[in-house]
């Protein structure tokens, strides 16, 4: 199984790239959110996070094995839950990801609904089977964070993050607050290096 792919970016099409890996080029799939993010970095070097998966089916005699790629690892275990939801799989998935992960992430913990049936592909009924069962395993990916000036989504400190954000609940903040608290202090650009030092900064900034 191919985890991560570092290349040169040959090119940057519809739904897929083409990264440059001596001796071969390679494919890509990658969604919306992730070619826009790509688009000025042609002749770069990158590194993706991928997925495997054939398209295809074996009566019809022809099985295409395809590379999927992400930015980040969580963006890639989020693309992993969405496909796991009755009704969506990986080319639906790869569709209707035309916002950052975050954003999505945000729409289910919140049971947005009628957002997530705006999204291309996805309806009315498959979103509420998707708040149905992912929307408890969101706030981790709705706490992720902007990296400047490269446009990717990243888990700063993860483990410091979740743990702060269950203190908080545990003290009584409801979800959107705990992670309105957490988002200001992480925008300080201060690094925290363990679960203390994060909750004083916060309690510092709302007293």
């Amino acid at each position: 199984m191919i985890v991560t792919i570092t290349g040169k970016l040959v090119r940057v099409g519809e739904t897929a790239v083409v990264l440059e890996a001596n001796p071969f080029e390679y494919e890509v799939l990658v969604a919306d959110f992730t070619r826009r993010q790509l688009q000025a970095r042609t002749g770069d070097e990158i590194r993706l996070h991928t997925l495997e998966y054939i398209e295809g089916n074996a009566q019809g005699g022809r099985l295409t094995p395809r590379l999927i790629g992400f930015m980040s690892e969580p963006e890639r275990q989020f693309f992993d839950l969405f496909c796991s939801v009755d009704g969506v799989g990986v080319k639906k998935a790869l569709r209707a990801m035309v916002r950052p992960v975050k954003e999505l992430a945000v729409l289910i913990e919140q049971q947005d609904a009628k957002a997530l049936s705006a999204l291309p592909g996805v309806g009315p009924a498959t979103s509420e089977r998707v708040i149905a069962k992912l929307r408890r395993k969101m706030p981790r990916f709705a706490l992720m964070v902007d990296r400047e000036g490269v446009g990717e989504t990243v888990e700063l400190g993860s483990q410091v993050v979740s743990e702060t954000f269950d203190a908080l609940m545990t003290l009584g903040h409801s979800e959107a607050d705990a992670r309105k608290l957490i988002d200001e202090a992480l925008a300080s650009g201060k690094k925290f290096k363990d679960t203390e030092s994060l909750l004083t900064m916060i309690y510092q900034r709302s007293h």
